[in-house]
Formats: C-alpha cells, structure tokens, sequence
C-alpha cells in the first residue's frame, strides 16, 4: 500500500446502467482482486472523505473501477471527463484467497458485482457467476470469456430468475463459493452455504479514512471487533458473527 495519495487520469468515466459508472484510470497503480482504493475528486469544495471503490480490473498500470452514485461525492466523481484526475489512496484491504479449487461460484449482489470480474480473470478452476439485481442487470457480459456460466436474478422478474439470487444456487454443486453484495445477501449466503461448502465474504460497510486508524468500519469476528477496511473486506463466513 502506498501512504500517500496519487493522481491518475482518468482515461473512460461512463454511464453504463441507471447510476452505475465504469471508470478507468491511467497511474502507477497496483492491487489483487478484493482489495480497493478510497477514491475523491474534488478541490477546493467541501470537505468531503474519500469514498471507498473496489478495484474491478487492472492492467499494464491501468485501473478499472465500478461505482454506484449514492451521494454528492460520487456524483462529482461522475461529472469527470477524460483527461480529468482522480486522487486515490491504495491498494487497500485483504484481497480473495485465490488457492486453486475445482468449482468455484462467485456471487455478487448488486454494485457487489465490482470486484468479481477482476477475480474472475485470476481464478483458477471452473467459475460460474451468479448476480442479483432488484431491476436492472449490468456489468455481466464482461464476463463471458472468463467463467462456465452466468446466472441471473431481478426482483421485478425482467431479466433472468425473478426473486433472490440465493434461490438459485446451490452450494453443494461448488467447492467454494466467493460472494460481495449487501448484508441481507450475504446472511443468506452463510446460512446456504453452512456445513456445505466453503465460503468467504466481502463485507460492504461505511469507511471513513479506509486505513483502519477512525475504527468506524467495525464489524463483530470471532477474534473480536476487526476493521472492515484492514483486517477486511474479505473474511471467512465462519469468521463473521451476524
């Protein structure tokens, strides 16, 4: 990790679904699937922290970010246009445990989606995904050429399974199972995946300085109160009380 910020710039900041931004940036940047970068760009305006994106892809230093506009800091990261810079602070976070399993699933709900495609590309193994949405799906053609199958669920029914995506999969058929999204999901997702098959997590939840100094990103382990930002976002299902 680096303790500093640094600029990138920003090469492609599109609308890709209602509220859903690809960004790609060009640095000197780092990082393995999991793991984030607390992103801000804005100068001279309120004093804004930094909001948390997980890496999606990255390449030859170029980093490729998914991130959903939920407030007025994303929404200024969405006025960005090419050539425009983008101060960022990582890698940060535990990434994936990629040890090579036969079958894997990987499950995202929502912009939970983001980092799986990166773990995607770098899994070993037979993967298939499974994403969960409550209208609108995207993102999962980027996929197609790095896993078996993908499977899709809507709450409103107009694309793919209509209801939960965890009514759709079945652990048994999988050695691990590899899932970011909401906290509903993923306590549904321990309970499927119990005495079944293994399991790790990627916990969403606010962060203010992302390198674990504020503790304002705790969650209850069975090693105590971890930081989400540093001793996570990736634990073991088994480690996490709910």
């Amino acid at each position: 990790m680096k303790d500093s910020y640094v600029d990138g710039e920003i090469l492609l900041n599109k609308k890709i679904s209602t509220n859903i931004y690809q960004l790609k940036l060009k640095g000197d940047f780092k990082g393995k699937p999991g793991q984030f970068y607390m992103v801000k760009g804005w100068s001279g305006k309120d004093p804004f922290l930094p909001r948390p994106i997980s890496i999606s892809g990255l390449e030859d230093g170029q980093l490729t970010l998914l991130y959903e506009v939920v407030g007025r800091g994303t929404h200024i990261i969405s006025e960005l246009k090419e050539g425009d810079s983008l101060s960022l602070l990582g890698p940060l976070g535990s990434g994936f445990d990629l040890e090579k399993q036969e079958k894997v699933a990987i499950v995202s709900g929502g912009i939970g989606i983001a980092p799986l495609l990166y773990l995607a590309k770098e899994l070993k193994g037979s993967v298939d995904l499974y994403s969960g949405f409550r209208e609108e799906s995207y993102y999962t053609e980027e996929f197609k050429d790095y896993i078996e199958e993908i499977n899709i669920s809507t709450e409103d029914g107009s694309v793919g399974h209509k209801g939960y995506i965890t009514e759709i999969l079945n652990p048994e058929d999988y050695d691990l199972v590899i899932s970011c999204g909401p906290e509903e999901m993923i306590r549904a997702l321990v309970q499927l995946c119990k005495d079944k098959t293994k399991l790790q997590i990627s916990m969403e939840n606010r962060m203010a300085c992302g390198i674990g100094a504020c503790m304002g990103c705790t969650i209850e382990t069975v090693r105590g109160m971890e930081r989400v930002c540093k001793e996570g976002p990736v634990f073991k299902a088994e480690e996490v009380i709910f």
